[in-house]
């Protein structure tokens, strides 16, 4: 069956955004294209679960044209995957599939469709929405070494324990620490 796969930077006192919606702490690594990473999250994955704010900020987003080659290339590919859009207030067109109610009965109907594995893209609020609804399988969470002190909140308003088993940790030599986890189904992690 298909997974559900989080996968976001986080600053390490867990923020996805400063207190003004920036993001310019995510620190980039000389040994790393970030074509190269976008590449490496889209591995088994043919659709997005994304917020109406996340869509509507990087669901068409294109690189400039100074952009190199391969970073190019890893947009067209995140653009070609299907997108499932989470809102209540729009309605998207242009092969995208908006979901405003039933967030657990329609995501376990395109869990039994045939296909890859789906990543949250998500934002704050569907993320915690599939936390407490207890449908994300696999969390990837790239740690950046900055403490940020306010902002937007990975975690907030969880309504339940979620076990979690470390799969795999990966650094790279600007700080940044890949964990890798699998969701343990609510049950304690031993």
């Amino acid at each position: 069956m298909r997974k559900i796969i989080l996968d976001l930077a986080i600053s390490l006192d867990g923020f996805i955004e400063g207190p003004n919606g920036e993001i310019d702490w995510l620190l980039g690594d000389e040994d790393v294209d970030f074509g190269d990473i976008i590449n490496d999250i889209l591995i088994g994955i043919d659709a997005i679960f994304y917020g109406r704010i996340s869509y509507d900020l990087w669901g068409n987003y294109q690189p400039d044209e100074n952009a190199g080659a391969k970073l190019k290339e890893a947009y067209k590919s995140l653009h070609s995957k299907k997108k499932y859009v989470f809102s209540t207030t729009k309605r998207y067109e242009n092969g995208v599939t908006t979901i405003d109610s039933n967030i657990k009965e329609n995501v376990e109907q395109i869990l039994q469709e045939p296909g890859e594995n789906i990543w949250l893209y998500g934002g704050g609020k569907l993320t915690t929405t599939f936390i407490n609804l207890g449908l994300i399988d696999v969390y990837r969470l790239a740690v950046h070494p900055v403490l940020l002190g306010s902002g937007k909140p990975l975690f907030q308003n969880i309504k339940q324990r979620v076990g979690l088993k470390l799969v795999d940790i990966t650094k790279s030599s600007g700080g940044v620490v890949l964990l890798n986890y699998e969701a343990n189904n609510g049950k304690t992690v031993k």
